[in-house]
Parts: C-alpha cells; structure tokens; sequence
C-alpha cells in the first residue's frame, strides 16, 4: 500500500478516488509542527534556532499518520504547492524519519484526474530552501508579536497583539483615517451645458474645458456668475469633431487578489466568504454520481500566467461558441507585476473547462454559483480578443469659452461579450451619452445650463477590497495572508466597519502611534516590502536565512530596550459609555464596557461591586420551551463557536442538546422531535435515541445567495500573528 500525504481533509475522497485502491490518502489538517503556543520558542543565542513541538491538537493525527507509515511500501507528500505547504511537507518528513534526498515532494496545482495521474509520476525532492523562507517568515513573526504584544498589553490594554504584516496594514488604515479627519474641503463649481442641434436628437451635455484655451479653475458662486453672464445670448459652434476607433484590452485572469477585489465589489460577498467559497471550489464540490469534483486551480497565487494547454483549450472554446474573430490574433500573454512575484503557479482558472456554471449550478450553494461565474467567464475574456468601441470627441464653443464632449458606442464586443469591466458608480463615464451627428461649424441650440457647487474630497477610507489592492501594491504580505491579516484587525477590534468601509477603532489608533513611536524603522510598509524581497532571496538561495533574522534582530533589539524602559502613560483610556440600566445590587447606572466576547454592562463602582449583565445585543436569543421543565431555551456558543441548546434555568434543569428542540412529538413514541439542518435537507428525528423515527424535508431555493462566513478547514498558510 502507497500512502500520500496531503493537508486538507476535503481533498482526501477526491485525490484517494483519482489514484485506486492500491493508494491510502491522508491528511494532516494544516500544521501538525510549529513553534511552542506559550512561549517564544526561537533560541536567539544559537543561531536563532526554532524548537518545534508537536501541535498539542495534532498528537492523534501525529499517532494515526506514524501507524500508517509504517505499513506503506511508498510514501509521497503531497501538501498545497507553496513555502507552507513545503514547510508541513518537511515537518511531515522530519516527523516519520524520511530521507530528505529521496524524491517524495509532489505538486498538484489543481484537483483534477488528469493532474494527479500525472504529477504522481515526478515526484522530486523537498526543497530545503523554500522551506528556510517559510521558517524564516515564521521566526520573524514570533519576534515581532512575541516581543512587541506585552509591550501593548502593558501599556494600553490586555489581550493585544502587534505582527510584521497585521501592524503595517493597520497603520494604513489609521493613516488614511487622519487624512480624512485633516482634509479641507475647497469649493469649486462646474458648468454643464445640455444642447441640441437642431431638429436633431438626441440631446446631450457638454462640459466646460477651457476659456480662451485656458484651463481655469472655478472656486466660488462669483466666478461661476461671471462665467454665465459672459454665455448669455452667445452662438453655440462646432469647432473641432474627431472620430476614432478605441480599444479596451482583456483583463488579466486571476490572481488571488484580483479574484477577492472583483468578488468583494461585483457580488457583494465579504472576504472570508470569498476565501471560504474559493476554498470549496478548489478542493471539490460534490456533483452527484460523478463525487467530489475540484472546479477551480490552485487559489492562492500571486502569478497571472496561463499554461500553454489552457489557453490552447481555451482558444478551441471561444472560437466554438463566438466564433475566430473573438480570438485575438496573437494570444494574450500577461506578465505578473511587481518585483516579489512568485510563479510557482498559475492563475486562478477553471480546472475543466467543459463544466460551465450553469451545468454546475445545482450542485453548488448561491455563493459558490456565483465565484464560480466569475472565476470562469474572467478567464476566458482574458483569452479574448479586445473589445472596441467608435469614438467621437467635439469641442463646442460660446463666447470664448470651449466645452468639451465625447460620446462611445460599441463596435465589436470582444471579451465584453462574457465579462464586464468593475467601475464605481461615481467612476462611469459620462461620454457614454448617443450624440447626434455633429461637424464642423454646425450650429446648436443652448437648452439649459447646469452650474454645479462642489467641494474637493478627501481620499476615501479604505474597504476590504481597496486594502487587498493597497497591500498587494505596497508588497505586504502575500496572497494567503490577506484574509487572516484583515480578519484579524476586525478580530482585536483594531478595526470596525462602517458600511462597507473600514474605521479604525481608538484602541487600533492608540496601537498604532504606540508602535510608530518605538518601532518606527520596523512597523512600516517600506520595511514590510524589502523583508518580503529578502524571503524570495532565501527561497532562491541568495541570502541564508539564519544572516536575515540576524541583521533584522541586530535593529530590532535597541528598540525593544527602549519601549520597555520607558514608563510614560502612553495612552488614555476612552470613557466607558453610560447605560439607562441600573445596577440592581447599588444602585448605580451600569456601563457598557468592552470584553473577549464583546460588549457587556458593568456597575461603575468595580472592585467594590463585581455585578455585570449581557447587553440586550448580546443576550442569547430564546429558540424554544424547555420540554423538561417548560421554561425558554436558550440558542448558546461553545468555546470552540459551536451551536447548542440549553434551557435557561440551568442551575436546576439540565436540559442540553446539540440539536433544536421542537415543540412537537414524535409520532411512533410521544417524545419530543429535535432538528439539525444539512446543506440541503432538515431533519427532524426523535429525542428517544432508541426510536427510529426520521423526517427528512428538502429545502426550498436558498435566500439571495448569502451564507454564513466559513473559516477554512485547512490551515491558510498565511502569518500567524502572535
């Protein structure tokens, strides 16, 4: 028996199915090694050496994994193709006594029969050096938030952390928030003109561009006045018309960035329900008869290249259903930007192009339908040939005064005929308006002005979407960390949302002067970038990584000295907000205070009276009767997030399910009925756990396509910020 090593549990029946019953497929569920949970674990004074342990939560995986070792005739490891999925491989190695020289390393960039078949059959050798980069990353970061989090929890509040990529990408959000708060707004006006030309629809607009050929600034009502009374009686001429085929190149396929901007502004979705979704398609979605079917490669890339057996697939799809003038002539070749690319992989793509969303659509949740939609029609437009458009631009002139319009109408569609450009609505281009036929010197008639007072505007906060693009511009992290780094801001409420918009809370502003005050030269996003280029530099053997962590420590220690010599009261705490709830054993008016489960009352006089409340917002919502004692039954959270039941006097009644009790009873015993829901059925089945009885009802077209945000199973191989 040969056993293959893979991490996430999803991907077992898929791959185990693909490669026969000769084959054991295993999962480790993410890292079953990594540095020690409540201590630093990184022996600084030799060599910065990291002392792995065995992740207490994996010490049966660890036991079952060494068992089935032990009776393969061929062992293979199979982790995700990345410096994470290396770095478990290697740990898996280490673990059951492999030699590191034997070729046992294979990559499966996508979950499909024909990649594994083949990539089965050349394995090669683990590599130590991307390994070193992910040990690399993993040391820094546990300096970082090991070193710097006591530091915030003395001096501003307990349970805080700082890391290497979380802090810089807080900082750009706190800055952009005093950007805003500093702005000053400047009036201006516009002027718009709506004309027609004579017996000639339809009627359109145009803009005021220059006087006597000059570009001139509006600031107030007076100038705006003067400007009107100079037009008043004015002849309206044509002075210039041109015409002119534009073009609008396809837009590159995904990259794990793109993929989470475009589905966090095209659908809505957040970013851990992107994340999660993308995650399910990429480890397989069960399509009936056929099992478990991956639909999407690789998710995690930051590289837009496409295999020459895609594109030439791809070019056989669109010329089949549009036809050979929407395939370009030359095909579309994209290179990745930025210097810190990594294209080990290729884009986000569809892993079978002859599984059309629609064909997929009902074995797929309303959220997974949609990424879906979206991963694949932006891969074939980035296959297609351009989209263009007949163009015209006039200037019109009054009285020395040039306005200035611009119409478009389309002339072959391209890639537009399967996928459409994001724009914001305040970005949409005004020069979309018909226009009658114009020429030169043609005479129009003035319908309306249209003066307009505006004020100059700050830059707007960032949203999830904007710091993905913020961040993968600046070099901060890489793609597996967007979403645990932006999570994790909102987690240590560093963050909160307003809309669709991030604000930083005063805890996240305080946290952030406090780190630019001691750590100035490391919490910043030049720094962040230069570390990244230096891991790529260990990934690819030019820099030693122990050399890397030595010259980052060599800056880094000074400052820590300081920050923890220092005794100034950094911060001064925000006033707790007064409740209307009085506090029933003083008498005082209780307080709203914040706790590691959110908000909740207090009496004001603490240590005196220890008396605290839930708040209404977070009191547990009433589900059902007790059926042993009648009284409510409350819907509760375990530690670990899970749902369960329990009455709300459960002091003397014990009543506890993990099911929804009913107020029904079962009809072949008379005991009450309990309910748990699947991804397409409810299930309704007797309390009795020796009766048999089960109703099984399908469920009706799920809501608008919304589902509750999912973590990943697997472990994201992103920065554990300690």
């Amino acid at each position: 028996m040969k056993l293959l090593v893979i991490e996430s549990i999803g991907k077992v029946d898929t791959i185990k199915k693909f490669l026969g019953k000769d084959w054991e497929v295993f999962a480790t569920g993410g890292h079953i090694r990594d540095l020690p949970e409540k201590s630093l674990g990184v022996d600084i004074k030799h060599n910065f050496e990291p002392e792995y342990e065995y992740k207490p939560d994996k010490l049966k995986i660890i036991k079952n994994l060494q068992e089935k070792a032990k009776r393969a005739s061929e062992i293979y490891i199979a982790t995700d193709p990345d410096r994470e999925g290396e770095a478990i491989g290697w740990h898996v190695a280490t673990i059951l006594g492999l030699d590191f020289s034997q070729k046992n390393r294979v990559e499966f960039n996508s979950i499909t029969k024909d990649v594994v078949l083949s990539e089965i059959q050349k394995p090669r050798t683990l590599d130590k050096d991307m390994f070193d980069a992910q040990q690399a990353r993993r040391v820094l970061d546990r300096l970082v938030g090991y070193k710097i989090s006591p530091i915030l929890c003395k001096k501003i509040a307990s349970r805080l952390s700082a890391g290497r990529v979380q802090s810089v990408a807080l900082k750009l959000v706190v800055d952009r928030e005093r950007e805003i708060e500093s702005f000053v707004p400047e009036e201006y006006w516009t002027l718009n003109v709506k004309l027609e030309k004579p017996d000639q629809k339809p009627v359109f607009k145009a803009v005021l561009n220059t006087i006597t050929g000059k570009k001139i600034k509006l600031k107030n009502k007076d100038m705006m006045d003067r400007v009107l009374a100079h037009l008043d009686g004015g002849e309206w001429t044509v002075k210039a018309v041109k015409k002119s085929v534009t073009k609008s190149h396809a837009p590159a396929p995904f990259t794990t960035s793109s993929m989470q901007q475009d589905a966090i502004n095209k659908l809505g979705m957040s970013l851990k329900q992107v994340t999660a979704c993308a995650q399910e398609l990429y480890e397989g979605v069960n399509l009936g008869s056929e099992g478990k079917v991956a639909l999407v490669t690789y998710i995690r890339t930051d590289s837009v290249r496409v295999s020459d057996e895609a594109r030439i697939n791809a070019k056989k799809f669109i010329i089949e259903k549009f036809g050979e003038n929407y395939y370009p002539s030359k095909p579309n070749i994209y290179k990745s930007k930025g210097e810190n690319v990594q294209d080990a992989h290729e884009a986000i793509r569809p892993a079978h192009f002859e599984r059309s969303p629609e064909s997929v659509k009902p074995f797929l949740t309303p959220a997974n339908y949609k990424l879906y939609k979206l991963i694949y029609e932006r891969f074939f437009a980035s296959q297609m040939a351009e989209a263009t458009y007949n163009s015209v631009s006039a200037e019109i002139e009054c009285n020395d005064c040039q306005f200035k319009v611009t119409g478009k109408t389309p002339k072959f569609a391209g890639y537009t005929a399967i996928y459409q450009d994001y724009k914001k609505q305040d970005e949409e281009e005004p020069s979309e308006a018909k226009l009658p036929e114009l020429s030169v010197n043609d005479k129009l008639k003035l319908l309306e002005t249209l003066p307009e007072q505006k004020f100059t505007k700050p830059l707007p906060r960032y949203t999830e979407s904007t710091l993905i693009k913020a961040m993968e511009e600046n070099g901060i992290g890489r793609p597996a960390t967007y979403t645990p780094t932006i999570t994790i801001l909102s987690t240590r409420k560093y963050v909160e949302k307003e809309g669709k918009t991030l604000k930083p809370t005063l805890l996240g502003c305080q946290v952030t002067d406090l780190l630019q005050k001691y750590f100035s030269s490391i919490i910043n996003v030049s720094f962040t970038a230069e570390m990244e280029d230096d891991l790529d530099k260990v990934a690819t053997q030019k820099l030693d990584w122990h050399t890397l962590i030595a010259n980052f420590y060599q800056k880094f220690l000074p400052q820590l000295k300081v920050a923890n010599g220092d005794t100034t009261v950094f911060v001064q705490k925000e006033p707790p907000v007064v409740s209307d709830v009085k506090c029933d054993k003083c008498g005082a008016m209780m307080v709203i205070r914040n706790g590691k489960y959110g908000k909740f009352l207090a009496c004001p006089n603490y240590p005196k009276c220890k008396n605290i409340k839930s708040l209404a917002e977070n009191a547990p919502k009433v589900v059902a009767k007790c059926p042993k004692c009648g009284k409510n039954v409350l819907e509760r959270k375990s530690k670990k997030g899970k749902i369960y039941y329990a009455c709300e006097d459960y002091t003397n009644c014990k009543f506890i399910s993990w099911d929804l009790p009913l107020d029904e009873k079962c009809p072949k015993c008379d005991c009450y009925l309990v309910q748990h829901e699947t991804k397409n059925n409810i299930i309704k089945h007797c309390s009795n756990q020796s009766c048999d009885y089960v109703q099984v009802i399908k469920k009706q077209v799920a809501d608008d396509g919304q589902q509750d945000d999912k973590q990943n199973a697997q472990t994201d191989g992103g920065e554990q910020n300690e």
